[in-house]
């Protein structure tokens, strides 16, 4: 009978809660998304098996000792990851469109409006029962509002390490829901007219300019704010790689690898913050509300910047694209294209909306820049 009770006590079924049961509910949901709905298969995948993983009763794979748990503290508490992932962004990412229409950081500069509402917010729900953010804190989660996940986890690992799970998942997840998040809003705030604007095509970018554009962004960053050196200096190098023909074998290494390799770990390591002690808290569901409408606000704005840009050139600019001025690369792109396409078929975007796009990218990251050195130790 003892031995009975003991195989007993041993089983996941005898110890499982109903906050593990839910959470691994809730990381089946994700992998659904993602192999039913292709909603960033790249993320969900990884991000809901890790949520799967870290809420099997004993196992422990995801706490210090587990596998999942040692990848979380190697390379998301040190901040490895995200400039890996910044890396091969500028490796994958063309900055020719934003080079062609320099007009286009102002919809990336728009769209990072979300992040400084959010930290008003953040700090705003301190007057709630539960939550007591500091002014780091507040900071740290103010950056979803870029839809930045790399971004988001290096300025959490520096400010509010013990958020940086909640911070971490809240981000990727709205960065994974671009295409639910996004095209509502979109077409709230355009009208039809403004929707099936053709764009012209993009001026042809010399490969000179395409070499000289990371130089000129780093050097801006080196002495204007070196706080966000880590983060641009990782992304210009990713792109010197792509655009100076003379390393391929790098750049491909970059661009394929070195970035799949990390987007693995990186998703596992996200998943396994879903377990149900770690996520099932007051703060972690304040910190999901914020990030849902930092999002928000954040697209908000960069389609009402593309309104204005719209008007200013006399209707040569289609407003949509001011969405793609966060940070999700390509995936905001993507959906500004989905939806210029669904208004008028021969409408394609995703070139010009990629101008905003990596202008969303620099922006975040000089966002994170300002916030640490304004409220880091």
């Amino acid at each position: 009978m003892d031995e009975l009770l003991k195989l007993w006590q041993s089983m996941g079924i005898a110890n499982m809660d109903w906050g593990q049961a839910l959470m691994i509910a809730v990381g089946c949901g994700l992998v659904y998304l993602a192999i039913a709905k292709k909603f960033e298969p790249l993320l969900l995948v990884p991000i809901g098996f890790g949520a799967i993983l870290s809420n099997i009763p004993i196992a422990g794979i995801g706490g210090p000792d587990g596998m999942i748990g040692m990848i979380y503290e190697v390379g998301v508490e040190t901040g490895v990851f995200p400039l890996l992932i910044f890396m091969g962004v500028g490796a994958l990412t063309d900055f020719g469109a934003l080079i062609a229409r320099p007009s286009t950081l102002l919809l990336g500069a728009a769209a990072q409006f979300g992040i400084f509402a959010t930290l008003i917010g953040a700090v705003a729900l301190n007057f709630m029962p539960g939550f007591d953010f500091t002014l780091q804190d507040a900071s740290a989660i103010a950056i979803i509002g870029g839809a930045d996940g790399p971004t988001a986890i290096f300025l959490a690992s520096r400010l509010a390490p013990d958020l940086l799970g909640a911070i971490a998942v809240a981000a990727y997840s709205y960065m994974a829901l671009v295409p639910i998040i996004q095209p509502p809003i979109m077409r709230l705030l355009t009208t039809k007219q403004e929707r099936v604007v053709v764009m012209q095509q993009l001026r042809p970018v010399s490969r000179l300019e395409r070499i000289l554009f990371p130089f000129v962004v780093l050097l801006l960053c080196a002495l204007l704010l070196p706080s966000a050196a880590p983060l641009i200096g990782m992304l210009t190098f990713g792109n010197l790689l792509r655009e100076s023909g003379v390393v391929e074998r790098l750049s491909r290494a970059a661009q394929n690898e070195i970035i799949n390799a990390v987007t693995i770990m990186l998703g596992l390591a996200i998943g396994s913050k879903l377990s149900a002690d770690k996520f099932l808290t007051v703060e972690t569901l304040g910190i999901l509300v914020l990030g849902a409408l930092a999002f928000s606000i954040g697209t908000t704005a960069g389609v009402l910047m593309g309104k204005i840009m719209y008007r200013a050139t006399g209707g040569k600019v289609n407003p949509l694209i001011g969405a793609a001025g966060v940070s999700a690369v390509p995936m905001a792109a993507r959906v500004v294209n989905r939806v210029g396409l669904d208004e008028n078929h021969h409408n394609f975007l995703l070139m010009h909306a990629m101008g905003p796009n990596v202008a969303g990218v620099i922006g975040s990251a000089v966002a994170a820049g300002v916030l640490l050195a304004l409220t880091g130790s």
